[in-house]
């Protein structure tokens, strides 16, 4: 039997980021069925990417700066795929009150007042965040913090794909590998990859890990009770607040 799991992995790579990947690869409904399993590790090549980002930028320029530029290189490497999901949510929930509602705003490809407020507010928080975890900590935390921020959010996405349903009903979103409902060792997988930057933190990410459960579980009762279920837009959702529900965390045990 032939070993398909760095199909899978790459496949992965192609949907959730732009980052290129080898053309051997090759395009099927299969690898995109299985490419879930591998979203927290796109999530640690994500954060390296911002981490070296910000360290190379930090020689030359302030840290302010160099936070920033790492910044715009995580949104270069995924097309603010997540980004987009969050302000897609926002403007949903924030502007629909039944299911369908919810649904059809959030398919639409303008985004509204809800979601520009929404989106710069996080932005503006996950800066501030990082510039502090800089301050707080001696050097290489902030680029350790920005991998296991990364893929452990990516963790709580995953999470949400094995524990709920897929609510949108048109076939040309099912073909997503954001549709699937995961499998435990699927979702084994996953944690392996979500979890294991954060030991390189050692005890200071406790707090960042039991803050990102609780914002992944109130998302998720939150989503069953307005929609039943997730979409794609969701997952991009809970990625951007438990990304900076990590972030937080770390600070909570420096202050």
């Amino acid at each position: 039997m032939r070993f398909r799991e760095p199909e899978y992995f790459f496949a992965a790579l192609r949907f959730f980021t732009r980052l290129p990947v080898p053309a051997w690869v090759g395009h099927s409904q299969d690898q995109l069925d299985q490419a879930a399993r591998y979203f927290p590790l796109v999530g640690v090549i994500v954060g390296a990417i911002g981490a070296g980002v910000t360290e190379a930028a930090a020689l030359l320029l302030p840290v302010s700066l160099a936070v920033l530029l790492g910044m715009v290189a995580t949104l270069l490497a995924t097309g603010a795929f997540h980004e987009d999901g969050l302000a897609d949510a926002i403007d949903g929930f924030g502007g629909g009150w039944e299911k369908a509602q919810v649904l059809t705003i959030m398919k639409d490809s303008r985004i509204g007042s809800y979601g520009a407020i929404g989106i710069g507010t996080a932005l503006l928080i996950k800066y501030t965040a990082l510039t502090e975890i800089d301050a707080a900590f001696e050097p290489p935390f902030l680029a350790l913090a920005l991998v296991a921020g990364h893929a452990v959010s990516r963790l709580a996405s995953t999470a949400l794909i094995f524990a709920l349903d897929y609510v949108r009903e048109d076939e040309t979103a099912k073909s997503k590998p954001l549709a699937r409902r995961l499998t435990g060792g699927e979702l084994l997988v996953a944690a392996l990859f979500g979890l294991a930057p954060s030991l390189l933190l050692g005890w200071s990410a406790l707090p960042s890990l039991a803050l990102v459960g609780l914002v992944t579980l109130v998302a998720a009762r939150y989503l069953v009770c307005r929609i039943g279920g997730y979409t794609g837009d969701c997952l991009g959702a809970v990625q951007q607040l438990t990304e900076l529900a990590f972030y937080l965390g770390l600070l909570c045990v420096f202050f």
